[in-house]
C-alpha cells in the first residue's frame, strides 16, 4: 500500500546525460523507487505512464533516470497522481519554472552561439531565454540545456537544418584552433565572428609594407577603414593619429582602435614592443616570412583585414621545382641505354615560378637561409621545408651517383618517384625531368603515341602477316633494342604466337646471339606450339624439354647447345630450375603469362630468377583478378620497376580495390602503358573482319529432385557454419559451393551413382544441352563443351554416348600430350567424321587451344569469371573462325548460380573482374549473406 504522506522531489544532473529522480519522506526515510515511478509519471503517456524509464541506484539512494530530452515534456507538464502532495527541491523547482521558456525558445529557434564551449574549444549553441525566466541561470539549468540542444535538433530535421546553415553563414565560428583567450568578452567575440553589428564606423586593419630602396626592413602600417564605403581608408599611427595630411572624420572615436592593436598583440604575441606597449612597426626578412606565411592567417581568421603585397597571393602558391634536365646526347644513337638501371647524366635546375636557378645559386640560397628574397626583381619564397627536401632529393640521387632510366621514365610519367624505394624522395616533392630530343622520341614510341621504327618480317618466316603483327614485332624488337621487357597482352585469337616466332626470326636473322632462347607454357600448349613453329619457322633448331626422358645435369646444357628455341612448360620451370637456371638465355618468353599471377607461388619465384636478356610476357589477361597479379607479370618482364610487391600493394593495390579511385588507376595506367601493348578484335584499326560474336543465357529449373537435395546441402552448412574455425569454416563452404554446382548439374554427381541409375528425367539442364546439341547437329554445326568438373565431364560423354551413339572424345587434365593433340587435330578436320561435340575440361582446355571448327560454345556450369569464361570462348572466336559464333551459358534459377550470375552482370570492376579470386571469395561472406546466396528460391522448382 503507497504512503500518502507529502514527498519530496529531488533533481541531480548526472554523467550519462539524465536526470537522477529520488524522493524523500517528511520521517526521513527513502522512497522505493517503484513507488516513485507510479507516482510520478502515473499520468505521463510519453513514458508509457512511467514504464519505459529505468530505476537506478546513485549514492546510496533508489530512483528514476528521466533522459534530458524526455525531461523537457515532463518539466512542462509534470503528470504525477493527483492524490499524492508533492513538494520539489531547489533544482527540481528551477527545472520546473524554466521548462517552459525553454520549450519555447527550442520551438521557435532562438540560438544564439555559446561563448563558453567555444573557449573550451567546441562549437556549441545556447538558448536566447526571457529575462524573467526563473531558475535560468541555475547550473542544473545550463548543464540541461547544453545536452538537451544537440538531442532537440537531432530530432527535429528542420531545426537542424536551420544550425547548419547559420554555421555555414558564420564560418568564423568553426575557426577552433584560434586562442580562446584572445577575447575580451563575449560582445566582443560576438562582434568578431559577425553575429553581432559593430556600430564602430571603421574597421581596424593591418598592412605590411615591403622594403623600399636599399632599406632591408618591412614595415607594418595601421589604417582604419570606413564600413560604409571601403575605399576609403586612413594610414595612422598606434594613437590613432593621421599619418598624411587627411584628417578623420569627427565621428570616429578612437577607442576601438586601441582594443584592436591590445588584441593583435594577444592573437600573434610576438608582435608586441618589448615595452609591452603597442606593437612592433620594423620587421625584419625573416620576421615578414612569418608574418605572411603564418600570422596573417591567424588575424584574418579572427575576423581583420590584413593588407599584403599584392604579389603574396601568386607566390604563396608557388612552390619550387627539382628539374633534372638530362643531357642532350643522352639516348642519342650510339649510346643505347641498358636497361631500367642505366644511369642518365644531367644537370640540376630549380624553378620558382617562371624563374630558374642554377645548382649554384641555390645552393648560395641555402647558405643565406633567407626566406623571402628578390631575386631579378621579383619576390620569391623559399620555404625552409621544401628547400630540405630538395637538397635532401639531390643527396640521394648524387648517392646513387644519377637518375636511373627507371627513375626517369617514373618521373616523367607521374611527376615524382612513386616506386623508388632507394631515392627516398617525399612522393609529395614537385620534381620534373626535362628529357632531350632522343628521349623524348623513345619514350613517345614507349607510349605508344609514336610508333618504333617498323622492321620488315623476316623472310625465312613461313606466313603472311597482317600490319598490327608486324607493329607487335617492331615493338617487341624496339623494346628488345632499349634493354626492357614487354608484355604482349592482345585479345585472344590475334595471332600472339606468330608475333613472337617473328621476332624470334628476326633476331637470328640479323643478331645471331648464340644463345639459345627459352619459351614457357602451359602443358597443354606445347603440343599446339611445336605445330605452330613447324608451319612457320621450320628450320628453327628447337628442342622440346618434356616429358620422363628430358635430359637432365650436364646433358641439358649440352641438348641446348646449338639450338634456337628451347619448349617447356611451368610446372617443369620450378621443377627443373636448376638445369634451366645454368643457361643464359638470349630472351625468355612466357606464353599465357597469368600462370604466374600469384608472386608467392615457387613456381612464379623459380621464372623470375632465371637470367635472360630480353624478356616478353604474352597473355590475353594480365589481370584476371587484382591487381597484385599485374605486378607479378611486370616483375618478371622488369624486375623492380614496380617496386617491391608490399610497396605496390600498399600504394595501389589496397586503396583501387577497395575505392576504385580514378586517379590511382590513371597512376598504374600511365606506368605499365610503356610497356604494354594491347589490342583488342573489335578496334577498326586490326580490320579482322572476324564474324560477330553472340552470348545468351539459357535459364533452366530445378527438378523436385535436385531441389531436396540443394535444401539439404545448404541446412547442413548453415547449421554447422558458426561452429568452425576460421579455416575450416573456409574449407566446408567451398566443399558445399562445390556440391551445391554438382546438384545443379545433375543429382547423380552428388549422389555418386556411376551411371547406375538412369539419368533422365533428373536435371533440366543436361535435357536442355542435349535438345541444344541435337538441334546444332542437324544444321551441321560444331561445338565446345566446358565443364569444371571431371565427373560431369564423363557423365556427359555418357549420356552423349547412350542417347547419340556418339563418342565424343573430353579434352582434361589427364589426357596424355599427344592424345590430346590427336583430339584437336581431328576437331579441326571438317573433313573427318567426327561428332562435332568436344567437351573440355575448363582448366585443361580454356586456354592456347585453336578450336576454330566450332561456332557454338557451352559453359555447362560457369566459373563465375568473365576472364576465364571468355579465354575458353576464344578457343573458337579468334583469327581462322569465318562463322558467327554463339555463346550459351547456362543458369539455374532459385540458386546460388543466378544469384551469382547477377552479380557478375552488376560488379564488372577492375579490367572487367569481379568480386575476388576464383571461388574464395565467398568463404569471406558473413552467415547471413551465405544464407542470402545459397537459399532456395522455391518459386523456380519444377513440381
Amino acid at each position: 500500500m503507497i504512503d500518502l504522506s507529502t514527498m519530496t522531489v529531488h533533481a541531480r544532473w548526472i554523467a550519462s546525460g539524465s536526470f537522477f529522480l529520488w524522493g524523500t519522506r517528511q520521517s526521513g526515510g527513502i522512497w522505493d523507487a517503484m513507488d516513485l515511478k507510479n507516482i510520478l509519471f502515473a499520468w505521463h503517456k510519453p513514458s508509457f505512464y512511467g514504464t519505459f524509464l529505468e530505476t537506478t541506484d546513485w549514492f546510496q539512494k533508489e530512483g528514476v533516470l528521466l533522459p534530458a530530452l524526455e525531461a523537457l515534456d515532463y518539466f512542462c507538464d509534470p503528470a504525477h497522481a493527483q492524490h499524492m502532495k508533492l513538494e520539489w527541491d531547489a533544482e527540481a523547482a528551477a527545472l520546473l519554472s524554466t521548462a517552459p521558456a525553454v520549450k519555447e525558445a527550442l520551438l521557435a529557434g532562438r540560438f544564439m552561439p555559446d561563448f563558453a564551449q567555444w573557449k573550451a574549444g567546441t562549437r556549441g549553441w545556447k538558448l536566447q531565454l526571457p529575462a524573467d525566466a526563473g531558475g535560468a541561470e541555475e547550473p542544473i539549468v545550463q548543464e540541461w540545456i547544453a545536452h538537451l540542444i544537440p538531442q532537440w535538433v537531432e530530432r527535429d530535421g528542420r531545426m537542424k537544418e536551420n544550425l547548419q546553415q547559420l554555421e555555414r553563414a558564420f564560418p568564423l565560428l568553426q575557426r577552433e584552433s584560434t586562442s580562446s583567450d584572445i577575447w575580451m568578452d563575449e560582445e566582443d567575440w560576438l562582434v568578431s565572428i559577425g553575429w553581432q553589428a559593430d556600430a564602430t564606423p571603421y574597421r581596424s586593419c593591418l598592412q605590411l609594407v615591403e622594403p623600399q630602396g636599399g632599406d632591408l626592413l618591412w614595415r607594418l602600417r595601421f589604417v582604419l577603414q570606413d564600413r560604409a564605403n571601403p575605399d576609403i581608408v586612413f594610414v595612422v599611427n598606434e594613437h590613432g593619429e593621421p599619418v598624411e595630411d587627411r584628417a578623420l572624420p569627427d565621428d570616429w572615436p578612437l577607442d576601438r582602435l586601441a582594443k584592436d592593436i591590445a588584441k593583435w598583440g594577444r592573437i600573434v604575441p610576438w608582435l608586441r614592443r618589448d615595452d609591452g606597449e603597442g606593437l612592433r612597426t620594423q620587421l625584419t626578412s625573416d620576421e615578414a616570412w612569418d608574418f605572411l606565411a603564418e600570422d596573417s592567417l591567424r588575424l584574418i581568421e579572427a575576423g581583420y583585414t590584413i593588407f599584403l603585397p599584392a604579389w603574396w597571393e601568386r607566390i604563396r602558391r608557388t612552390r619550387p621545382k627539382l628539374k633534372a634536365r638530362i643531357k642532350s646526347s643522352v639516348g642519342a644513337a650510339g649510346t643505347a641505354l641498358f636497361g631500367l638501371e642505366a644511369l642518365m647524366r644531367f644537370d640540376w635546375k630549380i624553378a620558382v615560378g617562371d624563374m630558374e636557378l642554377t645548382e649554384e645559386e641555390f645552393r648560395q640560397l641555402l647558405a643565406e637561409k633567407r626566406k623571402l628574397v628578390q631575386l631579378r626583381g621579383a619576390w620569391v619564397q623559399l620555404d625552409p621545408t621544401q628547400l630540405a627536401r630538395i637538397e635532401q632529393a639531390m643527396k640521394q640521387v648524387e648517392k646513387k651517383r644519377g637518375l636511373s632510366f627507371r627513375d626517369v621514365l617514373e618521373l616523367h610519367l607521374l611527376g615524382s618517384v612513386d616506386g623508388e624505394e632507394e631515392l627516398d624522395f617525399e612522393r609529395t616533392l614537385p620534381i620534373e625531368v626535362e628529357l632531350n630530343e632522343h628521349l623524348e622520341d623513345m619514350i613517345g614510341q614507349l607510349m605508344h603515341s609514336k610508333r618504333p621504327p617498323s622492321i620488315t618480317p623476316p623472310d625465312s618466316f613461313r606466313g603472311s602477316l597482317r600490319p598490327y603483327q608486324t607493329e607487335g614485332i617492331s615493338w617487341m624488337y624496339f623494346l628488345r633494342r632499349t634493354g626492357l621487357g614487354g608484355c604482349l597482352a592482345d585479345d585472344m585469337g590475334l595471332g600472339k604466337t606468330i608475333q613472337w616466332i617473328s621476332y624470334l626470326l628476326y633476331v637470328q636473322e640479323h643478331e645471331k646471339p648464340g644463345l639459345p632462347s627459352l619459351l614457357i607454357c602451359p602443358t597443354s600448349v606445347l603440343g599446339n606450339w611445336q605445330k605452330e613453329l613447324q608451319r612457320f619457322a621450320p628450320h628453327l633448331k628447337v628442342h622440346l624439354h618434356y616429358g620422363p626422358n628430358r635430359a637432365k645435369g650436364k646433358k641439358f646444357t649440352e641438348a641446348c647447345e646449338g639450338m634456337h628455341l628451347v619448349l617447356t612448360s611451368y610446372t617443369l620451370a620450378h621443377l627443373d630450375e636448376t638445369e634451366l637456371s645454368s643457361v643464359e638465355w638470349d630472351s625468355i618468353c612466357l606464353d599465357e603469362a597469368q600462370n604466374i599471377k600469384n608472386a608467392y607461388t615457387k613456381q612464379a619465384q623459380s621464372i623470375r630468377q632465371l637470367s635472360g636478356r630480353h624478356r616478353i610476357a604474352m597473355t590475353g589477361t594480365p589481370m584476371e583478378n587484382r591487381l597484385t597479379e599485374l605486378w607479378s607479370i611486370f616483375d618478371f618482364i622488369n624486375p623492380g620497376y614496380l617496386g617491391s610487391l608490399r610497396d605496390f600493394s600498399q600504394r595501389y593495390v589496397n586503396a583501387v580495390e577497395r575505392t576504385q579511385d580514378p586517379e590511382l588507376i590513371g597512376k598504374v595506367q600511365r606506368l605499365i602503358r610503356p610497356f604494354l601493348l594491347r589490342r583488342v578484335k573489335n578496334d577498326p584499326s586490326i580490320q579482322l573482319d572476324l564474324p560477330e560474336k553472340n552470348e545468351y543465357k539459357t535459364f533452366v529449373s530445378l527438378t523436385a529432385e535436385q531441389a531436396t537435395l540443394y535444401e539439404s546441402e545448404v541446412q547442413n552448412l548453415l547449421q554447422r557454419i558458426d561452429r568452425l574455425s576460421a579455416m575450416e569454416r573456409r574449407g566446408h563452404i567451398l566443399a558445399s559451393l562445390t556440391k551445391l554446382k554438382q546438384v545443379c548439374n545433375h543429382p547423380s554427381l552428388l549422389l555418386k551413382e556411376n551411371f547406375s541409375r538412369p539419368w533422365q528425367n533428373r536435371s533440366n539442364k543436361v535435357e536442355r544441352l542435349l535438345e541444344m546439341v541435337q538441334e546444332l547437329r542437324q544444321e551441321g554445326d560444331r561445338c565446345l563443351v566446358f565443364t569444371q568438373f571431371v565427373e560431369t565431364g564423363l557423365l556427359l560423354q555418357h549420356i552423349f554416348r547412350q542417347e547419340l551413339g556418339l563418342e565424343v572424345p573430353f579434352l582434361n587434365g589427364s589426357t596424355p600430350r599427344i592424345t590430346r593433340d590427336e583430339m584437336i587435330a581431328h576437331f579441326q578436320d571438317e573433313a573427318s567424321d567426327h561428332p562435332g561435340i568436344f567437351l573440355l575440361s575448363l582448366k585443361a582446355g580454356g586456354i592456347g587451344l585453336n578450336l576454330t571448327a566450332a561456332n557454338h560454345v557451352f559453359h555447362f556450369d560457369r566459373w563465375w569469371n568473365p576472364a576465364v569464361e571468355n579465354q575458353a570462348t576464344d578457343r573458337a572466336f579468334r583469327i581462322g573462325q569465318t562463322r558467327h559464333v554463339q555463346v550459351h551459358k547456362f543458369v539455374t534459377l532459385g540458386t546460388l548460380e543466378e544469384r551469382i550470375d547477377e552479380m557478375i552482370e552488376r560488379k564488372q570492376g577492375l579490367s572487367q573482374q569481379i568480386v575476388g579470386t576464383g571461388e574464395n571469395w565467398i568463404t569471406e561472406l558473413s552467415t547471413d549473406d551465405l544464407r542470402e546466396l545459397f537459399i532456395l528460391r522455391n518459386e523456380w522448382v519444377e513440381t
